[in-house]
C-alpha cells in the first residue's frame, strides 16, 4: 500500500477517515463471511476454533510486524473482533439449526 506525503493536517485526516470507512467496510464483509461459516460447522465447539484463532493469531502477528505495526496493538483488535463474531456465528449456527 502506497503511503502518501501529505502537505496538511486536513490531509492526513482525509486520508486517515478514507482508511476508517474502508477498514468498517472490510470488518463487514469479514463479519458477513463467519456468519456463512456456520452452516459447514456442526457444533459450537467447532465455532469456538481454539486451533484456527491460534492459526489467526499467529498470521496477523507476523503480518503486522512485516508492517512495522505493533503485533499487540493488533492482537488485541482482533481478540476483540473475533470474540464478537464468533457469538454471531454461534447464533446464526443455533438459528439455523432450530429451523
Amino acid at each position: 500500500m502506497k503511503i502518501e506525503a501529505c502537505s496538511s493536517l486536513q490531509e492526513v485526516r482525509h486520508y486517515i477517515d478514507e482508511l476508517d470507512h474502508q477498514i468498517v467496510e472490510l470488518i463487514a464483509a469479514r463479519n458477513a463471511y463467519v456468519k456463512q461459516a456456520a452452516q459447514f460447522k456442526e457444533s459450537v465447539e467447532e465455532i469456538k476454533g481454539k486451533e484456527r484463532m491460534e492459526t489467526i493469531m499467529d498470521s496477523i502477528r507476523t503480518h503486522a510486524m512485516e508492517l512495522g505495526v505493533s503485533p499487540n496493538l493488533l492482537t488485541k483488535l482482533y481478540t476483540i473482533m473475533i470474540d464478537e463474531m464468533v457469538e454471531a456465528e454461534i447464533a446464526e449456527f443455533r438459528n439455523a439449526k432450530s429451523l
